[in-house]
């Protein structure tokens, strides 16, 4: 289903952030914590927001991957596209950093975001909502006043194993973060991979349904992924980890026997 010359991409980015015009490199290496809007442009930020009701949360690992979903639901938006009405919102936010901030919602707080424009994905028992790019100093007062941090979830079974045709978003087992936190560093990663695929890759993944799993990779695997030539997401540090951290390797989806 996808072309193994796109295994051999070196990309790498340092995240939330990286360049527009490295999108389309065949062989580049994405280090962008330094990179800022210009005086004249602010700079955004992609909100999304995860429902969690009290009675009943979602489990952590489908929140992960919703909110990968979600991400790339938003980049292939109409809207998000040429002359539609978020497009250059996305626009500016691909040209300077990919920022993601993850909130949580429920009973009418969900209700009343869920009434901004956006994009709601559900995925097994999540639902996440994402919006069109804002600036970090404009917050619509209803997600503004959301909760940002302390976001856990947790699963209560075994996971399955990947299935095929799901990309694979491999996630640091070394580096404790909050479910928060890894939302937004899977829906870099998910980004990520996006960019690095071709175009027929995209279409075809992109009809299937952005079929994808996140995994935490043991040790050993996760030494071979961050030598290997994969997407792999580099915090900048902004919160909860230290500046550099590898958080994330993205793999292309897996092929049938």
């Amino acid at each position: 289903m996808f072309s193994d010359a796109k295994r051999s991409l070196f990309i790498r980015a340092s995240c939330p952030g990286t360049l527009h015009s490295a999108k389309n490199g065949l062989s580049a290496a994405w280090h962008t914590c330094g990179v800022s809007s210009s005086n004249d442009t602010p700079e955004f930020a992609l909100p999304l927001v995860v429902r969690v009701e009290k009675t009943e949360p979602p489990a952590r690992t489908d929140a992960l991957e919703t909110a990968a979903r979600a991400v790339l639901v938003m980049l292939c938006d109409d809207r998000s596209l040429g002359e539609g009405e978020w497009a250059r919102a996305m626009r500016d936010w691909q040209d300077a950093r990919i920022r993601k901030v993850v909130r949580r919602a429920r009973g009418a707080e969900w209700r009343k975001a869920s009434r901004l424009p956006g994009i709601t994905v559900t995925g097994k028992t999540a639902e996440v909502r994402v919006f069109p790019p804002v600036p970090l100093d404009g917050w619509p007062k209803e997600l503004a006043k959301l909760q940002v941090s302390g976001t856990e979830l947790d699963d209560t079974g075994e996971l399955p194993p990947p299935a095929p045709g799901q990309a694979l978003l491999w996630l640091n087992p070394d580096l404790p973060m909050s479910t928060g936190k890894e939302m937004a560093q899977v829906g870099h990663g998910a980004q990520l991979l996006w960019w690095a695929m071709t175009d027929a890759d995209r279409k075809a993944w992109r009809e299937a349904g952005f079929p994808l799993a996140v995994r935490t990779a043991d040790p050993a695997r996760w030494a071979r992924l961050t030598t290997s030539d994969l997407p792999l997401v580099r915090d900048a540090g902004f919160t909860e980890i230290a500046p550099g951290s590898c958080t994330v390797v993205s793999d292309f989806p897996v092929r049938g026997d």
